[in-house]
This record gives C-alpha cells, sequence and structure tokens, in this order.
C-alpha cells in the first residue's frame, strides 16, 4: 500500500487525523480574513466589466505584424477609453473597447485600419450594446437564486437543515473568494466567467454533500455510546473522508490549471482565461470550504443542542472518572459503556481512545469461559 493510501487508512480507523473541529475557530478566523480581503479588492478595484455588460466595440484584424502593445496603445489613443487586445493566432488581433456608440465605432476603425496599413473594410466591427450584458446578468442571479433555494431544499430534505444551513454558508464563502480574487488581478469578466462561477458551485456542494455523508454514518448513534463527544464524532468522520475530498480536489484542478497556465499564460490564449481563473479559484476554495468550515460549521450548531449537551457532559465525565481511576483506553475493549455495547459500532477517536483500536485482549478476557460445562451430551 502507498503511504498516502496507508495514511487514509489510518484517517479512517482513527488512528491519525488532525482536530479540524477542535481548533474550527482558527479556520473560522482564516476565512473570515479572506472574505475582507475580497471584500476590498471588490470597493478598491472593483470588477473589470467586459463590453458584454458594459457595451463597447469589438474590432477584430486580418493576419498583421502589428504588436498587441502598439494596438492597445493606438486603440486607447483614439478611443479615449480603455482597450483590451488579444491575440487569435496567425497574427489576427481582437480589440475590445467598451463606451462607443457606432458614430464612435466607424471612426475608430478607419484610424486603426490607417494606422496598421490596411482597409478599412479588412476590419471586422461589432458593436455590443449594454442591454445584452444586462440580461446576461440577470439571467446569471436568476439562475443563482433557484439553485441556493433547491440546494437548501434537497440538502434539509436528505440531511438536516444545520447541514443545509452549512452548506449554504460555505457556497456564499466560495462565491465571495473566487469574485475577490477576479477583482485584485483585474481579469475581465465575461459570460465565460459566469459560465465558470456557476460550474463551481456544483462542485463545491458535491464535495460537501460527501463529507456531510460521512459525518452523518459516524454520528448514527452517538447517543448510544458514552466514549466520544459529538465533536469528536464529527472530526473523526471529516479525516475519514479527507484523502479522498484532497484527492478528488487534486484530479479535478490538474487541467484547470493546464488550461489557465500554460494555455493561457505560456501559449498566450487570453480568452482561456476567462474560464479558466474562475474555475481554479473556486474549485480550491470549495475543496477548503467543505473540509474546514462546512462540516466544523454542522458540529457548531449541534453541540448547540440540549441533548447533544448533556451526552457531551456524560462523556466528559465518565472520562475523568476513568482517568481517576487509571483506566482510561482499557474499558473500550470491553465495550463498559454500560450502553449495550453499541459503542463498537462507532472507532475509536484518537488520542481520547486510541487504545482501544485493534487492542489485544487480556489474560483475564483469555482464560474466561474455561472450566465451564461444554454442554455436549455425553
Amino acid at each position: 500500500m502507498s503511504r498516502l493510501g496507508d495514511l487514509g487508512a489510518r484517517l479512517y480507523r482513527g488512528e491519525a487525523g488532525y482536530d479540524f473541529v477542535g481548533k474550527r475557530k482558527i479556520w473560522y478566523g482564516v476565512s473570515v480574513l479572506i472574505t475582507i480581503l475580497a471584500f476590498a479588492g471588490l470597493l478598491v478595484r472593483g470588477l473589470n466589466m467586459g463590453i458584454e455588460f458594459q457595451g463597447g466595440a469589438v474590432f477584430t484584424t486580418p493576419r498583421t505584424d502589428v504588436s498587441v502593445e502598439h494596438a492597445r496603445e493606438k486603440a486607447e489613443e483614439v478611443s479615449g477609453h480603455t482597450a483590451i487586445v488579444q491575440e487569435l493566432g496567425d497574427g489576427v488581433l481582437r480589440i475590445q473597447v467598451g463606451g462607443m456608440d457606432t458614430g464612435q465605432s466607424d471612426q475608430v476603425r478607419e484610424e486603426l485600419a490607417e494606422d496598421f496599413g490596411m482597409k478599412a473594410s479588412e476590419i471586422n466591427a461589432e458593436l455590443v450594446g449594454p442591454s445584452w450584458g444586462s440580461q446576461i446578468a440577470n439571467k446569471a442571479w436568476q439562475g443563482l437564486g433557484i439553485f441556493m433555494i433547491l440546494v437548501v431544499i434537497y440538502l434539509a430534505i436528505a440531511f438536516e437543515w444545520r447541514m443545509a444551513l452549512a452548506a449554504l454558508i460555505a457556497l456564499v464563502h466560495d462565491l465571495t473568494i473566487t469574485v475577490g480574487v477576479y477583482a485584485l488581478v483585474g481579469f475581465e469578466v465575461t459570460p465565460g466567467t459566469v459560465i465558470g462561477l456557476l460550474t463551481i458551485l456544483g462542485y463545491s456542494l458535491y464535495d460537501t454533500v460527501v463529507v456531510f455523508d460521512g459525518l452523518k454514518e459516524t454520528t448514527r448513534n452517538y447517543a448510544k455510546q458514552t466514549r466520544h463527544t459529538y465533536g469528536e464524532l464529527a472530526n473523526r468522520s471529516l479525516n475519514g473522508t479527507l484523502v479522498r475530498s484532497v484527492n478528488t480536489s487534486v484530479v479535478a484542478l490538474l487541467p484547470v490549471a493546464g488550461l489557465l497556465f500554460i494555455g493561457g499564460g505560456v501559449l498566450g490564449a487570453g480568452m482561456l482565461n476567462d474560464i479558466a481563473l474562475s474555475l481554479f479559484v473556486g474549485l480550491s476554495a470549495g475543496a477548503y470550504s467543505s473540509i474546514v468550515i462546512a462540516t466544523p460549521l454542522v458540529a457548531d450548531f449541534k453541540m448547540r443542542e440540549p441533548e447533544i449537551r448533556a451526552h457531551d457532559k456524560r462523556v466528559l465525565a465518565k472520562r475523568a472518572k476513568d482517568a481517576e481511576a487509571g483506566n482510561t483506553g482499557a474499558d473500550g475493549a470491553d465495550g463498559a459503556d454500560g450502553e449495550g455495547g453499541e459503542d463498537d459500532e462507532t472507532p475509536a477517536v484518537a488520542p481520547a481512545a486510541a487504545g482501544a483500536v485493534g487492542a489485544p485482549r487480556s489474560a483475564e478476557s483469555r482464560g474466561r469461559g474455561r472450566g465451564r460445562p461444554s454442554g455436549r451430551r455425553r
């Protein structure tokens, strides 16, 4: 078995693990800090909206030797607006200039053709109105709202309302980080960006549901045992699915990283950056939130319930009593919880009961039953 597979098995059995639930306030603080930086980027720099949302003109030149930098400077000079120039391959340039009407578009095309040494008719000009972009934005917001409502309803039915609320907070967290990174980096927001944002919501939800399913299974009979608190069981469940979540996220990020850094960076295919950056940041934020935000939030919500608080008090009281008697970790081998042996259904959580995992039977238990009648007929 590989080292990663061995680590996953140890995490699943409770022989190793990180206390995500116990240290949840640290991760909450990290998430709050990242969210503040994202909002700061939005307030200070704002989003670089594409012409699909603010209106403008798109000029496509035939094959030319004009550099991208020169085309950008000339387009900004003749239009008076910020221009975005992309090389589409074979020397073809795509020039986007926002905030222009039909008359200004024709004038800019003529001046660009004169500077590039070509005829104005050879440059294709398309005028995009802001109303089309506003329709896309409105449809995107409507789709996002419907998606959120359906997510909450489904999780509330399949799991419970606390998990639905935690998943909703994690989704908003992922969206905020992704939009904030777009503002800080300054990438143009296009319809491709909107598609990327809606795509990462589904992936983030998938990872969260996987973690919640393990949590539901682990804590199903928590009240029938007095060895572990609810928070310890939740942490055990999270560690049990940790390797799976990380592996799934890495496999999903590899092709997106190739699209972003190789396709968009090395090859200069600028249009690939629109969807690649939103996917890369969103997938990373989704993997992060499903591990350190969603499950700890559920544990927080559950541990406020009177029934679970009373159960945790019994567990801690029993643990303190066993510690005083010097029997910590030994009672678990015989299932001496006084609850009908249901404790065996839930593996031990390190470090409180690590010694109970796979513990050998004592000499007394091995000798128990010797000398008793076998019940066989003579």
